[in-house]
């Protein structure tokens, strides 16, 4: 029942050129320097979901093609891949999952005859084993017939702290974060062009949202500022260079939220009643707050009540 609430919850997470895929509403953001990112569209399980609500990214080097994320779904991913190939014939030699959520990772099966690298935290694997049935249930009821062949693929290579991937032009670094988001966060940075890739520590205009430990969300997206980035693409929402404005938003949204559970807690609120109030300041500055804000409480009040 834990497991399967938690899931519900994951499910509402959820000048630049625009190069159109094979489909047409499948569209590609061409940030230059060969980095090129999808916007997923900000809906929630009861607006439509539909397996495409995250930003999917690639970057091609020299030596081939890293993708950073696949989407929701076989049909999504097959839809990044038709969009990779008609810009570039080079492989992909590595797909990277910044963290377990499903929007994130069910893209990895329209990669599997490339024969990549599939790279996560090292926690990545065992997350996935253990929702995978709860996961293909949702899949099933929630996608219909696009969760047909939408497998989990497991990381083929996993890290521990950090590690660096070769493109050949330019290197990709990845880091290994404590809990924060999920217990399987992991970003990305690359060299040529400074892009950093935060996954799910950081949401710009949808409403942030969290199923590890909001303290460590905190710290985490309060180390990211020290980046050495020129751009950041976060997990939902649009590309930015004035990424410390968006970490800061990020901030306040958790830190006012973080506050008021632990106000409510202290006067002896219930649960039900703290989501009525708990960062009702912050009401206006995100898209899809009232639910991923109740999702929210509902998610941290019962940690923090052990304080």
């Amino acid at each position: 029942m834990r497991i399967l609430m938690i899931t519900l919850s994951l499910f509402a997470l959820v000048g630049c050129a625009q190069v159109q895929a094979q489909d047409e509403s499948f569209a590609i953001e061409s940030l230059g320097d060969g980095i090129y990112v999808h916007h997923g569209v900000h809906l929630d399980i009861d607006d439509g979901y539909q397996g495409d609500i995250c930003n999917a990214s690639f970057i091609v080097g020299s030596k081939g093609v890293a993708v950073i994320d696949t989407g929701g779904s076989f049909k999504v991913g097959k839809q990044l891949r038709e969009a990779i190939r008609k810009i570039t014939p080079l492989p992909v030699i590595y797909v990277i999952n910044t963290h377990v959520h499903p929007d994130h990772i069910y893209g990895n099966a329209a990669f599997l005859n490339d024969k990549p690298q599939f790279i996560g935290h090292d926690k990545l694997a065992n997350a996935m084993e253990l929702r995978h049935e709860a996961y293909a249930k949702l899949n099933a009821r929630l996608l219909g017939a696009d969760a047909q062949a939408s497998e989990l693929v497991k990381p083929t290579m996993t890290v521990k702290t950090t590690l660096e991937l070769d493109l050949g032009d330019r290197k990709l670094t990845l880091t290994a974060h404590p809990v924060a988001h999920t217990n399987t966060d992991v970003s990305v940075i690359e060299s040529k062009a400074s892009t950093l890739f935060t996954g799910d520590l950081l949401f710009i205009d949808r409403t942030p949202v969290l199923e590890g430990d909001i303290k460590g969300l905190i710290t985490e997206v309060q180390k990211l500022k020290n980046s050495p980035a020129k751009q950041v693409v976060p997990g939902h929402g649009p590309v930015t260079k004035d990424w410390i404005v968006a970490l800061n938003n990020d901030e306040r949204y958790l830190s006012v939220l973080l506050t008021d559970i632990r106000a409510s807690i202290k006067k002896g609120e219930s649960m039900e009643s703290t989501m009525n109030t708990a960062a009702a300041s912050e009401k206006d500055k995100w898209v899809l707050f009232d639910i991923a804000n109740r999702r929210n409480v509902n998610t941290i009040y019962p940690a923090l009540e052990w304080e």
